[in-house]
């Protein structure tokens, strides 16, 4: 009798977890199909598109909701959104991802003097929080971009950070840094260290060793940062907002906050609703896809080898 309460009580927190975490998703979802109208009268029914619009509705409620994902899409901008916050993430993982592996295997294999000292310099990053560096970083990429032109300036070029996708890459690499090499250096020193040895025995180079041996085993913590590090650079928002003003370089957060705005004056809330539909599905899908070698990258990484 006491398991069956335990397992009972365990089986009823799961599921409450999972309720509270997808009914306002589905909820989300459900909205973006519905019209301003009927999101007034029928916020949380079933929405008209499936059960048919009642008396004296004459729009049609499967056009209200393509209405919405074309508005959206097209006319408020977030074809172009999505593109520079597809452009932006990606680089930024590429970037984080390569120089982490590389620093994360040196300070976790080599023989380097000070390695323990470079490691708690990088995690210590983790503690500064993003706000107290914003205004230097700005001042800083002022200096940079007028050097930068300075030096270029002679061959028609002009180097600038600010409102520039690039500027924003390297921001979000720098602060990916730490928690990337806080996870992968752990990650490599989980795994064997025979074979490290064998592979120099030989013959093997210690970039041979690195590439054609460490690196496939690393691939599930590989994996696994690459995860935490696209959720939380595909919704940041702060460094968005303070670097990029034009309507060219927006990214996904800041069009969704953009349109947020304005649904306070149109009231356009199925527009409201499709927009962030479109900021969450890549992430759901991404963690749909990649569930099981991010269950994997956890697990492995934490047991020693």
């Amino acid at each position: 009798m006491g398991d069956r309460l335990k397992r009972f009580g365990v089986y009823s927190l799961l599921i409450f977890w999972v309720a509270a975490v997808v009914f306002p998703l589905l909820w989300i979802g459900l909205n973006s199909l519905r019209s301003s109208q009927e999101f007034t009268q029928n916020p949380f029914g079933i929405p008209w598109i499936v059960t048919g619009a009642p008396e004296g509705f004459d729009a049609d409620p499967a056009q209200a909701a393509v209405n919405n994902y074309a508005n959206a899409w097209e006319k408020s901008h977030f074809r172009d959104f999505f593109v520079n916050s597809v452009v932006v993430v990606s680089l930024s993982l590429a970037g984080v991802i390569a120089l982490a592996t590389l620093a994360s295997y040196a300070l976790a294999r080599l023989p380097i003097f000070g390695a323990r000292t470079m490691y708690v310099y990088f995690i210590s990053g983790m503690m500064i929080p993003a706000p107290l560096v914003l205004i230097p970083l700005f001042f800083q990429f002022t200096t940079i971009g007028e050097w930068g032109s300075a030096l270029l300036r002679p061959f028609g070029f002009e180097f600038v950070l600010h409102d520039t996708l690039t500027g924003l890459i390297l921001i979000y690499i720098a602060f990916s840094l730490p928690f990337t090499i806080l996870v992968l250096t752990g990650f490599f020193r989980s795994l064997p260290s025979a074979l490290r040895e064998s592979a120099i025995v030989d013959g093997c180079s210690e970039w041979e060793v690195f590439w054609h041996i460490m690196l496939p085993l690393a691939r599930p913590g590989l994996v696994t940062a690459a995860i935490f590090n696209f959720v939380g650079l595909w919704n940041e928002y702060l460094f968005a907002l303070v670097f990029i003003h034009s309507e060219e370089t927006k990214t996904l957060p800041l069009g969704l906050a953009s349109v947020s705005m304005q649904a306070q004056y149109k009231t356009d809330f199925g527009l409201l609703f499709a927009g962030l539909v479109i900021v969450i599905v890549p992430t759901l899908l991404v963690y749909l896809v990649l569930q099981n070698r991010l269950t994997k990258g956890i697990t492995v990484g934490a047991l020693k080898g």
